[in-house]
């Protein structure tokens, strides 16, 4: 099968949407297919390349510092992208979103008669950090996000959401079509208990302290993540045997730093920047506890990935993370927002060492469902359906 991917972040880039791309796309040509992936450039200058087997076609683009320093732009023709489509020859089409890249890729991959799928990896809150708005105004703000998302959704033949959670908001917005929920999993081959590895070697390398019991985010560092909560509930701790770390990069770096500063809590919080993917299994399995406080995941790839190294899990009880946590069972939920209640449950998890591994092993288990192999088989079943039920000879 040729598999066209749209996506309008970087092929490289290290959220999750761009997370499970990659993973799609190296495990779509693992299985035997042909797979080409229309991105945004990292650098900005037009390539193309071939990357683990899988074509990638980065446009030409500009960054979006006004609204996120990290947020880029595809710039392209529509003649270009119709190129793309024409000599590739997709048997299938799947955009990741819809941004302009997308929108476009899906306008013409319809004129062509092609069919066509998308992932959903959107939620108005994931912009709403960056965009100024007054709280009377956010029933219509998220009706024109959501109209927005429409416009490209509901020229597409079936629509993926990465949870249940996820898939019930799609039909709540009225989504032409069908609607279904496969995970994005994790690469869990990669991400898995490490019982030999050096924790002291691992955690000197990225300044985690050796003595301390550990409460480690990674993931893209931007406001919608909600780790200036976190840092509040540490402050609240009397305990000064922990310490949280952060572990990525993004906007919200910088005001995070100057918090922790203002709160007089630098030596409970240490910022490792950007862990190379080599280095992250090790990591992940050199910590106590992982923590997500953020209220707007749709899944939360970083979670699962936490949870195949067998971590107790530390995660505001919102959207889809309670999909992955039971509170008590393989973590604790708090409160989304509530600098108490996370408090409460860091404390709670600080003197309960003994409940870690019980915790850890339950984590372990769910993601059996996750692992990344069996998302690839779903969404090869899903591509063959839609061939079979709107089959397309190529002109």
């Amino acid at each position: 099968m040729r598999i066209l991917i749209a996506t309008s972040s970087p092929y490289r880039a290290f959220h999750g949407q761009a997370i499970f791309t990659r993973n799609l796309a190296e495990g779509l040509i693992k299985n035997g297919h042909e797979v080409m992936v229309i991105a945004s450039s990292e650098n900005g200058k037009r390539y193309e390349t071939d990357y683990q087997g899988v074509k990638i076609n980065a446009l030409k683009s500009v960054k979006l510092g006004l609204i996120n320093p990290n947020a880029i732009l595809a710039i392209f023709t529509s003649r270009e992208l119709e190129k793309i489509i024409k000599s590739f020859q997709p048997d299938i089409v799947h955009i990741q979103d819809h941004y302009p890249l997308c929108f476009i890729a899906t306008r013409l991959a319809q004129k062509k008669g092609l069919n066509i799928i998308g992932t959903n990896h959107f939620m108005p809150e994931n912009l709403s950090a960056y965009i100024p708005i007054i709280p009377k105004i956010k029933k219509t703000y998220s009706w024109i996000l959501w109209h927005w998302m429409r416009c490209t959704y509901d020229r597409l033949n079936a629509v993926v959401a990465p949870s249940q959670t996820a898939a019930e908001m799609l039909k709540l917005q009225s989504i032409a079509p069908p609607v279904l929920a496969i995970s994005c999993g994790a690469n869990t081959e990669n991400f898995r208990p490490l019982p030999t590895i050096n924790i002291q070697d691992i955690r000197t390398r990225f300044g985690i302290n050796l003595h301390r019991k550990i409460f480690f985010f990674v993931g893209r560092v931007d406001k919608e993540k909600r780790l200036d909560v976190v840092l509040k509930a540490a402050n609240l701790m009397d305990h000064s045997d922990f310490q949280v770390i952060i572990a990525g990069n993004g906007a919200y770096v910088k005001a995070l730093k100057r918090l922790a500063k203002k709160l007089g809590i630098n030596d409970k919080v240490h910022f490792t920047g950007f862990i190379a993917d080599e280095y992250l299994p090790s990591v992940l399995n050199s910590i106590d506890i992982f923590i997500m406080p953020s209220e707007a995941e749709l899944l939360s790839i970083a979670t699962i990935q936490a949870m195949a190294c067998s971590k107790p899990i530390l995660a505001a009880d919102a959207v889809a993370l309670p999909e992955l946590v039971t509170n008590g069972v393989n973590g604790l939920l708090f409160q989304p927002g509530d600098i108490n209640d996370a408090a409460r449950c860091m404390v709670f998890l600080v003197d309960h060492p003994e409940q870690w591994s019980t915790m850890g092993a339950e984590s372990l288990q769910r993601t059996k469902k996750h692992n990344i192999d069996k998302i690839i088989s779903e969404y090869e079943m899903l591509y063959h359906s839609v061939l079979k039920t709107n089959p397309l000879t190529f002109s």
